[in-house]
């Protein structure tokens, strides 16, 4: 049995909205999945050349000009509108040290501009980092279905290389490991604790299922940002407009960072905090998840039923009771499978992403009064991508890959420093078990970490940028939207609410806000806040 945390930060909204639906119809609606079968020719058509990147040989990859063809756009919910879809596919250096070598293919999704005169395309992307932004730029154009972003935009997404239909594609596991719940991450641990021979076997795994350690060794944020300027070219856009949520605000800010003078407009959604290294930020983001859970807890209390009581101060040591002894014996569901200690956690850890799903964690808990754990399995199996007959996304295993490149790599002393900074600052999901010796599973990753912290900073001629940051966001708390903002020397957007992110909540004020950003480079008042 193992338990840990979901991989760094990996939901934007617009991800919660897609998981939500797939909550309300059965467990495990595919989260962030393949998406192969809708998109156009390999081949990409070439068109003139660039003389100043000829010294680089990058120019025949900035030349491209990608062949959209018709496709059928993702429907993440039964009732989500229809979209016209157009999709394609962007060659890219694997290793832009060598543009002559190995090559990667990006896949493109695209939805037009509903207008006559559009400004150029939007580029977006849902966090993760291994959620595929192809799903998501549908997601985004059906949500914003009558804005008037999407009369003026061209809505793009591109699944980031090893990410869901680009090739190579991140896959670290098969389905039957997944479901007999292999680790994802070292943290936090005090259950089931890595060992130096899994974090070989990882390696070894990953390499042998992606395309070899070539690939494991460019798949960081920094090549991210590299393909994300060859696309804003290919596309036919002077400059980037661009709209990312969660992990997504650090991809917009390493390309701001990397190319400032090429961005047009940067809406930065959930933020990942800049300043702060893998240590501080997950601390961070412990503080968060428990504030939710003590949230959750105070309104569950208002209700005479509450399985964790009337007294929020005693939530946690209620809820620990109720999950500590699934330890040592799961808690029965009616498919057979069971609940772990571990998964009945990362199910209420899910539920922190949004007040919205506070009921079913809720509805989870009492269940488990009863010994069951069907619905707090469900909650986990939607998080995880899970479908009805035992498949598995492969967005956690790519999210963990990527992070092997952009997160601090640690040692077993420092590793078990994090994971006992992190059960203190997050009491409720402390399994009560000293930690031995815990290890980063990236421990033996075939190149060290190339994004480094801080990053994103000093950047010079970067336009007014525009963060957008919920006062109650538990996975990318407050802070570090109001440290991403400062340091972009950009505008923030604050928003009063209890979920992570808001760019697709729905929200008038705040649509109206990104809506007049993005169109006209309207700032909002400094002081400006929105409430959900």
């Amino acid at each position: 049995m193992s338990y840990r945390k979901p991989p760094a930060v990996v939901m934007s909204v617009a991800a919660l909205t897609l998981l939500l639906g797939a909550c309300a119809d059965q467990a495990g609606g595919q989260v962030g999945g393949q998406v192969g079968g809708r998109f156009g020719p390999s081949g990409t058509g070439q068109a003139g050349r660039q003389p100043a990147l000829s010294a680089t040989g990058l120019d025949r990859f900035y030349a491209q000009k990608p062949t959209f063809q018709p496709c059928d756009a993702p429907k993440p919910t039964p009732d989500a509108p229809a979209v016209k879809a157009e999709c394609a596919r962007l060659k890219v250096p694997l290793d832009y040290r060598n543009p002559k070598g190995k090559q990667a293919e990006l896949a493109l999704l695209r939805v037009p501009a509903r207008g006559k005169d559009p400004i150029g395309s939007l580029l977006v992307n849902p966090g993760g980092p291994g959620f595929p932004s192809t799903e998501h730029a549908a997601l985004t154009a059906a949500a914003w279905a009558t804005s008037p972003i999407t009369e003026r935009f061209h809505i793009v997404g591109f699944d980031p290389r090893g990410v869901g239909a680009s090739k190579p594609a991140l896959d670290c596991f098969t389905n039957a490991e997944r479901e007999r719940d292999v680790k994802l991450s070292s943290i936090p641990a005090g259950v089931d604790d890595w060992t130096r021979q899994e974090t070989r076997r990882l390696v070894r795994q990953c390499a042998k299922r992606s395309g070899g350690k070539r690939v494991l060794a460019h798949v960081g944020t920094r090549d991210a940002a590299r393909d994300m300027d060859v696309l804003r070219q290919a596309l036919g856009d002077e400059k980037l407009s661009f709209a990312g949520s969660s992990y997504g605000t650090r991809l917009g800010a390493v390309y701001a960072e990397m190319f400032p003078k090429k961005v047009r407009a940067l809406v930065l959604d959930g933020a990942m905090d800049p300043l702060k290294d893998t240590y501080e930020r997950r601390v961070q983001q412990a503080t968060g998840m428990q504030r939710s859970f003590e949230r959750m807890a105070a309104s569950c209390a208002t209700k005479p039923d509450c399985p964790l009581g009337t007294d929020p101060g005693r939530a946690t040591k209620v809820f620990q009771k109720l999950v500590r002894p699934l330890i040592d014996k799961p808690a029965r569901t009616s498919g057979g499978r069971g609940l772990t200690y571990g998964q009945a956690v990362e199910g209420v850890i899910f539920a922190m992403y949004g007040e919205a799903l506070w009921p079913a964690a809720i509805a989870g808990m009492a269940e488990l009064e009863a010994g069951k754990g069907d619905t707090l399995l469900k909650l986990r199996d939607t998080y995880h991508g899970r479908t009805a007959g035992g498949a598995y996304s492969d967005s956690l295993e790519a999210t963990m890959a990527i992070n092997c490149l952009d997160e601090d790599r640690h040692t077993p002393e420092e590793e078990t420093a994090l994971n006992r900074a992190w059960f203190k600052a997050a009491p409720f999901s402390d399994p009560g078990r000293p930690i031995k010796e815990a290890r980063d599973g990236c421990e033996y990753w075939p190149v060290k970490p190339t994004l480094g912290y801080p990053y994103a900073t000093g950047i010079k001629g970067l336009p007014d940028t525009l963060t957008v940051s919920v006062t109650g966001d538990a996975a990318t708390p407050h802070e570090g939207g109001i440290n991403l903002a400062r340091t972009l020397g950009g505008s923030l957007l604050t928003v009063e609410g209890e979920q992570h992110g808001a760019l697709l909540a729905g929200n008038t004020c705040v649509n109206k806000t990104v809506a007049a950003y993005l169109i006209d480079l309207e700032s909002p008042a400094e002081g400006a806040r929105c409430k959900l």
